[in-house]
Order: C-alpha cells, then structure tokens, then sequence
C-alpha cells in the first residue's frame, strides 16, 4: 500500500516511467518493490551526463550537498531529483529536514517543486533546475 494519503502508485506519485534511466542511491529494496510494482526504471550504477531522473536516501546533510553538488552538471534541462530523508515520526538519526535540503539546493540552481511521502519511515522533496538556469 503506497505511503501518504493519495492511494497513488509510488511510481506515479515520485514521476519514474517504465525503461526510464533512474540513479537511485542508497535506496531501500521495500522502496524499490514498490517502485516496479507498477514501473519498472532502468537503474543506473552511477550519474551519468543529461540524467532524467535521480532518487537520494540521506541521513546526512554533509553526504546531501555533496551529491547535489556532484549530480547538478549531470542532470538533464529537465530533469529531477528526489530526496528522501527520515521522517521525525521514524525515530531515525538525521540532521535533514526539508528547510536543510531547501538550503542546500537553492543556491545550487534547483527549485523544489513537490513533496511526498515515500513510505512510512522516508519523505521526498522533488527537486529540478530553475527554469532561468536551464
């Protein structure tokens, strides 16, 4: 059953298509399952140039800002990146909260434009370039 509220496929919700290319780090095989359920991406062992589509797992907000700065020259115009992080509720060690990610990514070019729950424990921010900058 998909976290939150919408009765969505998690797949639908998080915007992934089936074949699309997804570099997914550090991303938890119950949050995968779900996932192909009702899509199926076509996972990438690392970024790659023009990247449609990226999903983050961080607990740390150190480990955040570097990949948000090492992924923002990979992605495509227009493409997205999800991160997730714990949610208080989940009573997992984290310094990220949305306002984190938000500080971190703002002043890299991205705009978050969506937020959702992933499942029970993790939260997601949809992330993608300021259009001005794309």
């Amino acid at each position: 059953m998909p976290a939150g509220y919408s009765g969505a496929p998690l797949a639908k919700k998080l915007g992934f298509a089936e074949g699309e290319a997804l570099y997914a780090k550090a991303m938890p095989e119950s949050v995968r399952a779900e996932i192909e359920a009702h899509a199926r991406p076509r996972y990438l062992a690392r970024p790659a140039k023009d990247l449609p589509a990226a999903h983050l797992f961080h607990t740390s907000a150190a480990s955040l800002a570097a990949d948000l700065e090492r992924l923002r020259p990979l992605l495509a115009p227009a493409g997205m990146i999800w991160v997730s992080w714990p949610k208080k509720a989940a009573k997992r060690p984290t310094d990220i909260t949305e306002d984190v990610i938000r500080a971190l990514a703002l002043p890299l070019g991205y705009v978050d434009v969506k937020v959702c729950a992933v499942d029970a424990v993790w939260s997601g921010l949809k992330l993608v370039i300021r259009k001005s900058q794309r």
